[in-house]
């Protein structure tokens, strides 16, 4: 295991997010090593949708530590939070991709936590969100923003250039309608979703459906790139430690990956950034949308010319997922207050998409 992180977003576990540990710590014991020591079981507070839990094997040395993850509570959109997908991509994927963590193991018994879960290697790093973190410089320190813009990038790129088959990971998609089925399943998402007539969601959808570029040659997809699903190293910003949330990793047009990270990359000239989704690209130093674009490209070797269809996609695709959250919370699936708020953000991702169309 590697030596702890002082910066860390761990808590106690939430009410009506925990389980039962002691049958957790029965099941895991000789899976993974140190599972005959006793176990604590803490959450990680980041994060909207899928749970995710710092599993703590003994108090002294040696200690050692993994991290759990399940779906969301409640009922999920079909395909969603597959923690199968993500631990058939991770437990491959670290061996090609150095910022993806190791997964050991994955089980569907849902008599352990009441859905199915994986468990891997635990990556220390400092995550940042919507603002750049004291350990970092506050986003006082331009050259380090440039880092953090500039490794964001990077990553992404080196992340498409690992080869499908070769990494044994070609069979989680189907490349071939890849884009046609990822705009029209999204569609049927928010369709699912609703809570509140949107006529520029419903708009949105068809503009997207009739301006379908032709799609690049398929690499794997992360398919949640952003800068709070990957980790830095506090001693050099500008390395990743690690990249979460894989349970969307699948095989298909690269551009979509870019897409999703450029709907939050908002530019100091373009006003306030209010967005949930938004990220601290308006710091000085950071790299401009324009800039960031260039980069992929020239490190890549990827032509981006459609590439503000894939944007205007990207920006539509997080506003459903922020609508999906909003509807488990209306529901009454989830009780975390921080979803009140999320019907209002989608509407307004929705109208910045809608904006964005070239």
């Amino acid at each position: 295991m590697t030596a702890s992180s002082q910066h860390t977003d761990v808590i106690d576990v939430r009410a009506g997010e925990s389980f039962d540990e002691d049958r957790l710590a029965e099941f895991l014991k000789g899976k993974l090593e140190g599972s005959d020591l006793p176990l604590h079981v803490r959450q990680f507070g980041g994060g909207h949708a899928n749970l995710t839990y710092l599993l703590e094997y003994g108090e002294g040395e040696p200690r050692f530590e993994y991290v759990l993850r399940r779906p969301p509570l409640g009922p999920v959109a079909k395909s969603s939070h597959d923690m199968n997908r993500e631990y058939r991509a991770l437990s491959k994927l670290w061996r090609f991709f150095e910022p993806a963590p190791r997964a050991f193991l994955f089980s569907d018994d849902h008599s352990l936590l009441g859905a199915d879960f994986f468990v891997m290697e635990r990556r220390h790093g400092i995550v940042v969100r919507r603002k750049v973190p004291p350990e970092l410089g506050s986003g006082e320190d331009p050259e380090v923003n440039r880092k953090l813009s500039e490794v964001l990038i990077d990553a992404l790129a080196d992340f498409h250039a690992v080869d499908p088959v070769e990494s044994e990971l070609a069979s989680l998609g189907k490349a071939e309608g890849f884009l046609s089925r990822q705009v029209h399943g999204w569609s049927d998402r928010y369709e699912g979703s609703k809570t509140r007539a949107v006529p520029v969601a419903e708009e949105l959808s068809r503009w997207l459906v009739d301006n379908m570029p032709a799609s690049q040659p398929a690499t794997l997809l992360h398919n949640d790139w952003k800068l709070d699903n990957v980790a830095v190293y506090e001693s050099d910003p500008g390395r990743c430690a690690a990249v979460f949330d894989w349970d969307m990793c699948t095989v298909g047009d690269p551009l979509c990956d870019v897409g999703t990270l450029m709907c939050s990359w908002i530019d100091r000239d373009e006003g306030p950034a209010d967005s949930l989704l938004v990220m601290p690209s308006q710091t000085e130093g950071f790299m401009t949308r324009a800039e960031a674009l260039a980069r992929y490209a020239e490190r890549a070797g990827r032509d981006i010319e459609q590439m503000p269809y894939y944007v205007v996609f990207g920006t539509f695709k997080m506003a459903v997922v922020l609508q999906q959250i909003y509807y488990r919370y209306a529901k009454g699936q989830t009780e975390d207050a921080r979803f009140a708020s999320m019907e209002d953000a989608a509407t307004g991702l929705f109208n910045r998409a809608a904006h964005l169309r070239p």
